[in-house]
């Protein structure tokens, strides 16, 4: 389909109430459970919300139809408080999928809601509206994640997760991951049948096969969502427009049916389409955008992947971008270079100074993204070259905008390099005596593999001395109890990631005071 057409028919089909009379699918007859891809909302709001859904469905005939899905919203569970209904058009240009965004709804408060077509009904899911703009709420639960590799691991982090009672899950990256099963499976979790993904229908599968996790669809149907990618939602250490191997028209093409697939699955609402583009190129998804959740916390969700500068020193046809010493890449230092692209940067300035602005109306400013913002210096003098570390001006210039502005309280969140990092933020990274301006917690994977040892790990710590805790041989997820006053951050890791029933356990947990920035452990 092409790019502009799927963004109107997109847009379109988020704000439609129902579809027109001669499209109606008239109770259709499944032969599957059509809400099988579970259920999930996001991007709370103080009036609304988005739900979504994906049917899934078998009959050749229903897969090139279009279905009318009714949807029910409720105070209660068992929905004899219905405070919302509706229909809406699951498309197959779309995948099925549904994007209800709804609007009305009272802030601060939970919901339910559900979905049904003919006599099929969907699980229930459960989400909440964010706090008014003038509150002050007593507290907000996120849990933040990323980095789940079907074949490296079950979802049992999920399930806890779901368990932990968040009231915002912050999706950091790395939902899907395009690899075919590696042809030696001795070590791995479980299997999959899928090729390397690089079409539309590739990809929908893939979504579909991690959305058949039961512990995922739990997590999802637990509470709001806010989503952002990184490269495997795509290809492995894409930057902007360009991919492995050096054809833009064929990567362009890839990209555009991978972004495709990832707003069919994500509760996403439609203005991330909106994004005007000059040209054939489908620079349409906007996924950096700003959450707020009353006057306690404002949470700047970045996009680190679509605008960056090719990674320095990488050839074309490189697979993955890898690692560089210093001295022997001048690309480094180049100025231009960026990581978040020149309107991001600014967007994310302005965010901050508004923060800022306003010191006694926001009190925590939240930079959630994709990986470890804070510096590594290796033992072996080499710099990773697909991180901030690969992008030091980009990262001079969101330290020097953290730094003029001084929010009341700033703290990053990431993930990407499958561990638990908990470090202070330095005005200047190379000068740990410099003032600490943030904190940071960079989380592990739900299943991903770090594909590094503690050694190599507890070397890197020694020579860094803002790096509070490093840990890579766990998976899990972080947990942020947010106050007024406090920030506490608790590591959650699973016992085994090879068992979908793994029991689960605190490595740590960290105190950042208001107004005293610098992780302290608690």
């Amino acid at each position: 389909m092409d790019r502009r057409a799927f963004l109107q028919l997109a847009a379109s089909a988020a704000t439609a109430s129902a579809l027109p009379h001669w499209a109606w699918s008239n109770a259709p007859s499944l032969s599957t459970h059509p809400f099988a891809l579970g259920v999930a909302s996001g991007d709370p709001a103080p009036d609304g919300v988005v739900l979504w859904t994906r049917l899934a469905l078998a009959d050749a005939a229903q897969l090139q139809t279009a279905h009318t899905v009714r949807w029910e919203v409720a105070h209660d569970a068992r929905f004899a408080q219905i405070v919302q209904k509706g229909q809406a058009p699951a498309l197959p240009q779309l995948g099925h999928s549904v994007h209800v965004e709804l609007r009305g709804l009272q802030p601060g408060r939970w919901y339910h809601y559900r979905f049904m077509l003919g006599d099929a009904v969907s699980t229930v899911g459960r989400t909440r509206t964010a706090p008014a703009a003038g509150d002050l709420p007593d507290a907000l639960r996120v849990a933040f994640a990323s980095c789940q590799r079907w074949e490296h691991g079950h979802y049992a982090a999920w399930r806890h997760l779901a368990a932990d009672q968040p009231d915002l899950v912050l999706f950091l990256g790395d939902y899907i991951y395009e690899y075919a099963t590696p042809k030696n499976a001795a070590d791995l979790a479980r299997t999959h049948s899928l090729k390397l993904a690089t079409t539309l229908a590739d990809y929908r599968d893939r979504y579909a096969l991690h959305k058949s996790d039961p512990a995922l669809q739990a997590a999802h149907a637990a509470c709001p969502w806010a989503v952002t990618w990184d490269d495997h939602e795509v290809q492995n250490d894409y930057a902007a427009s360009a991919g492995r191997g050096g054809d833009t028209g064929s990567f362009l093409a890839q990209r555009g049916a991978a972004w495709q697939a990832f707003y069919e699955n994500m509760p996403l609402r439609a203005t991330s389409l909106t994004r005007p583009f000059p040209d054939t190129r489908w620079d349409a998804l906007q996924v950096y955008r700003l959450l707020r959740w009353g006057r306690l916390a404002h949470i700047h969700l970045l996009d680190a992947r679509q605008y960056r500068s090719w990674q320095a020193c990488r050839a074309p046809d490189s697979g993955s971008a890898g690692a560089v010493r210093g001295g022997s890449c001048a690309e480094l230092a180049d100025p231009a270079r960026t990581f978040l692209g020149a309107a991001q940067e600014q967007w994310i300035d302005a965010g901050l100074a508004a923060d800022a602005a306003a010191q006694d109306a926001t009190r925590w400013s939240v930079i959630a993204q994709q990986t470890l913002f804070a510096q590594r210096h290796y033992p072996s003098g080499t710099v990773g070259t697909d991180s901030w570390a690969g992008y030091p001006a980009a990262r001079a210039r969101l330290l020097q905008s953290v730094t003029r502005h001084a929010p009341r309280n700033t703290v990053l969140l990431g993930g990407d390099i499958h561990q638990n990092y908990v470090c202070r933020v330095h005005a200047d990274m190379d000068r740990p005596d410099s003032a600490v301006i943030a904190s940071e917690f960079c989380g592990t994977s739900i299943s991903s593999r770090s594909g590094t040892t503690q050694d190599k790990v507890d070397a890197v710590a020694r020579h860094n001395p803002h790096v509070l805790l490093a840990r890579c041989d766990q998976r899990g997820y972080g947990l942020a109890h947010i106050t007024p006053a406090r920030w506490t951050t608790t590591l959650r890791v699973v016992d085994d990631p090879m068992r979908a029933d793994s029991g689960a356990s605190t490595l740590a947990r960290f105190v950042v005071e208001d107004g005293r920035a610098g992780p302290v452990q608690a």
